[in-house]
Parts: structure tokens; sequence; C-alpha cells
């Protein structure tokens, strides 16, 4: 209990303050312990974000594949637009979406290497999931049959990668001017037209 109520603690503090900005004994006194009782559960502070970290890209993994097989019914075209506008509002929404690809984007420096595989992991990831629901396509005539399945959930990740900059830099305005061109090209260069 007390490690999960630290986790949720932390990822508050990491969310709003940063690595830099987010300290210990102020994370274990909103927990209600003292500060040398989080050492009974975390090795330091970078453990403790690095698990944070970790934990909320395995959320952010656990909604992309449960909104993608929720939406399974749909035509790709209605699944794949829907799932990067709701990744906007998710984005808004929820503390661990916005920490997770603020340090996946800018991680803290010493801590680079480790943060980086951990977003490639999740990457693979993400690709996985797009793979299965790019071969129910495929499979059901959907895709264009020379575009393969790996090259079209390339390209979708680098649409939603580009979209990602702009929920970090940009506003509404920005970035569904940016999800409707990079959408346009995108959709135009996958679906099968026969």
């Amino acid at each position: 209990m007390t490690a999960n109520k630290i986790m949720e603690v932390a990822l508050r503090h990491f969310a709003r303050n940063g690595y830099d900005g987010a300290s210990l004994a102020d994370i274990s006194a909103e927990v209600g312990i003292k500060k040398p009782s989080i050492y009974n559960h975390f090795n330091g502070k970078d453990d403790m974000f690095l698990t944070v970290f970790k934990d909320a890209g395995d959320r952010e993994t656990l909604f992309i594949q449960d909104y993608l097989e929720k939406s399974s019914s749909h035509s790709l075209e209605n699944k794949l637009y829907s799932f990067l506008s709701a990744y906007r509002n998710r984005y808004e929404q929820e503390d661990d979406t916005k920490f997770f690809l603020r340090i996946a984007f800018f991680p803290p420096a010493h801590l680079e290497k480790e943060v980086v595989d951990y977003s490639n992991l999740h990457l693979d990831r993400t690709n996985s999931v797009l793979e299965t629901v790019f071969k129910a396509a495929a499979d059901s005539g959907q895709l264009h049959p020379e575009v393969s399945i790996d090259r079209a959930s390339t390209a979708f990740t680098a649409v939603l990668d580009g979209l990602f900059v702009e929920m970090i830099y940009g506003d509404l305005e920005r970035f569904q001017k940016r999800l409707d061109a990079s959408w346009f090209v995108f959709w135009r260069g996958i679906q099968n037209n026969t």
C-alpha cells in the first residue's frame, strides 16, 4: 500500500515540478511518512523516478491496447482517427500521460539512457498492437495492397509522434490543424480505393 501511495504522490510531483523540482521531503510529507521511510521502498530519487516513469508507460500501453480493442468493430479510418483524437483528451486529463510524454521527449540528462531504452520498448509494444490492427485491415481489404503492415504501423506511429510534440508545445487549434493535415495525407496513402 505505501509503495503505491508513494508512487501516486511522486507522479503528481514529478509531473508538476519535473525531476529537479520534485523533492523526496515533499513527497514523503504528502504521503504521511518520514523521508527515510521512502528508502524502504525505493533506492533513492532516481529509482523512484524511473519506477514511476515505467509505471506510467505501462498504463499508456494498456490505454492503447484497450482503446484499439474496444473499437475493433469500427472501420479502420474511424478507429485510427478517433484514437488520435482520444489521445489529445487523455493528455489533457491524465497526469501520467503528460508526465510520460514529457519525460520520454526530455529526460533528465543523467537518466537519459534508461528513459530512452524504456521509451523504445514502449514504442515496440505500441507498434506490435498497431501491426495487429493493420493486419486485420489488410485481411479485410481496407489497407492498400502496396502498403505493408510494417510500413502502415510505422507511418502511423510517426503521425502519433508528431501529434505528441504538438500536445506538449502547442494548443488545441495547432493540434487540430496538424491532425487534419497529417491524417489527410496518411489516410490517402494507406487506404484501399479499389
